[in-house]
Formats: structure tokens, C-alpha cells, sequence
């Protein structure tokens, strides 16, 4: 599996690459209002919107993330309060030999 995905990845790069060196036109980027750069490589306009689009979506996904660690962590919180009142001689470590019945031989 590890094979396959570092073919696809190499796949990808290959691609992207064989795209970067087919777009290397200049191109005129103009912002708001009058501002403009004249002559920007098209693919490096491409690649930072691209990083762009990624950092955003990547910094949308945080508010999410950070809920759902918090409400893991409140679970098992509740799991271990929930254990100890369950078997309440849990704190007392026994032998592992003790916990395995024994075979006989």
C-alpha cells in the first residue's frame, strides 16, 4: 500500500510539474483599484492562489477540530469517572498472574 501511494504521489508531481513548465507565460495581475504587476510567471499566480485556497480551507477546518478534541476530552473524563464508580477498588494494582486463570497442565 505504501508503494502505491508513493507512485501516486510521484504521479501527481510529475503532472504538476509538466503543467508549471507549460504555463510559464507573463501575465498582468491586477488587484483592486489601479494596482497591477505586469509580467507574473502564469504559474506562480496558479501555485499562490492554490496555497492561498489551501490555507484558508485549512484554517476553516480549525474551529471544528478544536471542538471535537475538547468534546473527546470531556468523554473520557466522563469515561474514567463513570469506571471508578463502577469498581471502585480499580485503584489497587493486582499482579497480572492473578487476572489470568490458570491452565492446567
Amino acid at each position: 500500500m505504501r508503494y502505491i501511494v508513493w507512485a501516486l504521489r510521484l504521479i501527481v508531481f510529475l503532472a504538476v510539474l509538466l503543467f508549471a513548465l507549460k504555463n510559464t507565460d507573463p501575465v498582468g495581475v491586477t488587484f483592486y483599484g489601479d494596482w497591477a504587476v505586469q509580467g507574473v510567471p502564469l504559474i506562480v499566480v496558479m501555485l499562490t492562489t492554490f496555497v492561498l485556497g489551501t490555507v484558508f480551507g485549512l484554517l476553516l477546518t480549525v474551529p471544528g477540530s478544536l471542538r471535537r478534541r475538547r468534546e473527546v476530552a470531556r468523554l473520557r473524563k466522563e469515561l474514567e469517572r463513570i469506571q471508578a464508580a463502577v469498581n471502585p477498588d480499580s485503584g489497587a494494582q493486582t499482579p497480572p498472574e492473578l487476572l489470568m486463570p490458570m491452565s492446567p497442565l
